[in-house]
């Protein structure tokens, strides 16, 4: 433990993904900077009664046992499966070795919207199904939202502040961010940070699709056109799995061990619409405040954003209000910073989609790239945006990733070039 000091500088020193465009990080940024989708027909299960709706970004040639124990796969949930895989990347990518000496120092910050809600349905059939003794007495445990914090923990040896972050879409968003104030307030020096998300459950996505939230093909351009963010004829999202995960390090710390730094985290903004529990406030407004003071709190103008990860969904109501939250936050300069909208290729990943998103945030600038989004044609003339179409190279000083959830929950880091100053 130290003093707290919030003018400590947070840098991102290692990076871990699993994501239906990649299990690792050199092969999601290849996919994602040569726009190859992930997203394709259901196969978890028959998706065909819900036609046109039968579209998702599964993660697909993941093998848990080179992860976990077989006891461990056995027992949890692919999202512990997943974000215990990405958490394990980050720290080899950092070369932050956790030893008897510095395990008190190092903490996890890990979050899902859901948790494991597989395990609580399969054991819900089993008990209907055999009767009571079918009933695993490890579900509980293993299901829970902070299951993945807890199992992260065991298996890396890191016992510092531990905490698991719920906030539905906003989750891996939020991670980031408190595991950047964790640093700050003293608790840590480093932190496993990110978020995990399994909801390619079938009742869930009957709830999506009743909730007319889904979003189908495009005619005649194949299952991959599904989700096209601020595209004029956007009709939903579509749903996806995985995993992201950062190693958050003290700037001095990380100096000192060598480390590669991909980034700096110079703000963070969170706040809440208090409107609805569905829709984003009209106008953008609860977004606008988490970007604001995520720029207040980094002393980032906005002349020095040159990119933006958005939430962008690819539902009508939501881009609209995110590109008008932008604009507010912004200023003149939104209609012209580039959008560069993964959840084209990858589907919404809920609760993990802040994490994986702020990977890529964090690698466009560590690579100068901006990756391009898919499927958008025309952007909507009311969202007034410039959408990154293609894949180019570009400076980038800063760049903003932004998310909001269900509840009205919104979050939004500001990330920084890092040019070894």
């Amino acid at each position: 433990m130290r003093e707290p000091d919030h003018t400590r500088r947070i840098v991102i020193t290692g990076l871990g993904i699993v994501s239906p465009i990649g299990n690792n990080v050199a092969s999601a940024w290849s996919s994602l900077t040569a726009m190859t989708s992930g997203l394709d027909r259901i196969t978890h299960w028959d998706p065909s009664p819900y036609a046109p709706y039968v579209v998702a970004g599964e993660v697909r040639a993941f093998d848990p046992a080179a992860w976990l124990d077989a006891k461990s796969v056995r027992r949890t949930g692919p999202e512990i499966h997943w974000g215990v895989a990405a958490a394990k990347q980050a720290l080899a990518d950092a070369g932050l070795e956790i030893t008897d000496a510095n395990r008190e120092e190092v903490g996890v910050v890990f979050g899902s919207g859901a948790g494991g809600q597989g395990l609580f349905i399969e054991n819900q059939m089993a008990w209907k199904e055999k009767g009571p003794r079918s009933v695993a007495p490890t579900f509980i445990a293993h299901g829970l939202v902070d299951s993945c914090s807890g199992m992260i923990a065991i298996e890396t040896g890191a016992v510092g502040h531990n905490l698991a972050v719920v906030s539905a879409c906003a989750t891996g968003t939020h991670a980031l961010g408190e595991a950047a104030e964790a640093i700050k307030r003293g608790d840590v020096t480093a932190v496993i940070a990110g978020a995990t998300e399994n909801p390619l459950i079938e009742v869930a996505h009957i709830g999506f699709m009743n909730m007319r939230g889904l979003g189908a093909p495009r005619d005649g351009d194949g299952l991959a056109s599904a989700s096209r963010p601020f595209d004029t004829d956007r009709a939903g999202f579509v749903l996806g799995e995985g995993a992201g995960a950062f190693i958050v390090e003290d700037l001095e710390q990380a100096k000192a061990r060598g480390a590669t730094i991909y980034a700096e985290v110079v703000g963070y903004g969170s706040s809440a619409d208090a409107h609805d529990m569905i829709q984003p406030i009209e106008g953008g407004a609860g977004a606008a405040r988490s970007i604001t003071w995520a720029l207040q709190r980094g002393r980032i103008d906005a002349s020095e954003i040159d990119m933006i990860n958005p939430h962008g969904t690819s539902t009508p109501v939501g881009d609209a209000r995110e590109a008008l939250a932008f604009h507010s936050a912004l200023g003149a300069r939104a209609a012209q910073i580039p959008i560069s909208a993964t959840k084209s290729l990858t589907g919404h990943l809920m609760g993990a989609a802040g994490a994986v998103e702020a990977v890529f945030t964090t690698l466009s600038l560590h690579h100068q790239t901006i990756p391009g989004t898919l499927n958008t044609r025309d952007v909507d003339p009311e969202c007034n945006l410039t959408v990154a179409l293609e894949t180019r190279q570009a400076p980038l000083r800063a760049a903003i990733s932004n998310n909001i959830g269900l509840g009205g929950h919104n979050g939004a880091v500001v990330l920084r070039h890092w040019t070894g100053k």
